[in-house]
């Protein structure tokens, strides 16, 4: 896969973008009301040393500062580790923390986000670049005269350990690391694994499932489950698979009194109107322990978001469909993680639709009788961004955060706040 992984999103990203506007066009959409909202940018990418197309979740530090990566631009044209802080006049100022120069220290940080450690180190991953061009998980530091040092916990051979980290770190409570990379591994299908801390910033590296048919590609990386289970998303056949072949599927991993772990898939999309593809989507929990998460495809080919909920007596799941996009102004193609907000209400972005074609946020209101209703809270025009993905951060008072991959000021992409 390697840096045809990287030609395949930039492709994909302007194919989705012609289409969406040429959609528009023909079908003579015009804006429309939208829930009552703010959105404010915080920041557009000039596409220079700055950085250029965010596509990573971010995360906020204790001091409210945000953080996250431009998959290209920065110094040598790499992608970036950026900073953003709050003035007293509202406006945000950013920092370049890091510039990746392509070589050992990696390339093209792309669909994963970055995560904090209890001592306030940053960690996230490269799809390429490291000593065998196949990705590495990286760590900076912050010193004492505002700077950040960055170093490389493992660089990926592509090989046993797998390649191409498409993942967000997840720590454990031991400060054990975790995530997945998209291929690799024993059959080439991706692996998931754990990462140990040990004495001099050198860490073991664990394989704790090699993926295999029907489960090839984790995208995204995993998330933990109380007891102690992650869950994650795999391609398979991705957007473009077979209708009835293996499109994608949602899996569990649980770990065993030996140190082992075992695999369970919980849920097979099997493409057309049943969906495709749900590994650009995090999977997020609900105060239920229930999971949802988005998929593309679907009755209208625009995706929807479904929840699967355990079943009495913890045997299976059941499937719920909540709401299928069908393209025009609720939005189309959901493409990133989704977020509740106290009331129980989901958010997310889609990649494309909305009143100007350029995607929105929306919003999934549930009813006394099961079903969702959804509202557009936000309709990107280009010149707000365009191309909203991954997943929507809060702050305490219930702000949401993301980015676009694309337009703003400068066309390099945007952070926006949005004000529900």
């Amino acid at each position: 896969m390697q840096k045809d992984q990287k030609q395949f999103w930039t492709a994909a990203s302007k194919m989705l973008a012609v289409v969406t506007v040429t959609l528009v066009v023909a079908l003579g959409l015009t804006p429309s009301a939208s829930a009552a909202s703010t959105q404010k940018v915080l920041y557009s990418f000039t596409g220079g040393s700055d950085g250029n197309q965010p596509r990573q979740t971010m995360v906020f530090d204790q001091a409210g500062n945000l953080y996250g990566t431009t998959s290209e631009g920065g110094a040598y044209g790499y992608g970036t580790v950026f900073e953003l802080t709050p003035n007293s006049d509202g406006s945000w100022t950013e920092h370049v923390l890091h510039s990746f120069t392509g070589g050992s220290d990696g390339d093209f940080p792309s669909w994963g986000g970055l995560a904090f450690d209890t001592a306030n180190n940053l960690y996230g991953a490269t799809v390429l670049g490291g000593k065998y061009d196949e990705g590495t998980i990286f760590e900076l530091s912050p010193n004492s005269d505002g700077t950040w040092t960055e170093s490389v916990l493992h660089q990926f051979t592509g090989k046993i350990d797998g390649g191409g980290p498409d993942t967000t770190p997840i720590f454990d409570a031991l400060g054990n690391l975790y995530g997945t990379t998209v291929h690799g591994g024993a059959d080439g299908c991706g692996t998931a694994f754990k990462m140990a801390p040990g004495s001099n910033n050198q860490w073991t590296y664990q394989v704790i499932q090699q993926g295999g048919p029907p489960a090839c590609a984790p995208w995204v990386g995993l998330i933990r489950d109380s007891a102690g289970s992650f869950y994650g998303t795999t391609r398979d056949g991705g957007y473009w698979c077979r209708q009835g072949s293996n499109c994608g599927n949602v899996f569990q991993l649980t770990p065993t009194s030996d140190g082992k772990w075992t695999h369970k898939l919980i849920h097979r999309f099997t493409g057309g109107k049943a969906g495709a593809d749900p590994a650009s989507n995090d999977l997020v929990f609900d105060g239920q322990g229930n999971l949802y998460g988005a998929v593309w495809g679907g009755a209208y080919a625009n995706g929807f978001v479904y929840k699967l909920a355990p079943s009495a007596g913890g045997k299976g799941v059941t499937y719920q469909v909540l709401y299928r996009f069908r393209g025009l102004e609720d939005g189309g193609n959901p493409s990133g993680g989704m977020i509740f907000d106290a009331a129980g209400s989901l958010y997310g972005p889609t990649w494309s639709g909305g009143a100007y074609g350029y995607g929105v946020v929306f919003k999934l209101t549930p009813n006394q009788d099961g079903s969702w209703t959804e509202s557009v809270i936000h309709n990107f025009n280009g010149s707000d961004g365009a191309n909203p993905a991954r997943s929507l951060i809060s702050d305490p008072t219930g702000n949401l955060y993301g980015i676009t991959t694309a337009g703003g000021a400068f066309g390099g992409g945007t952070v926006y706040e949005i004000t529900p």
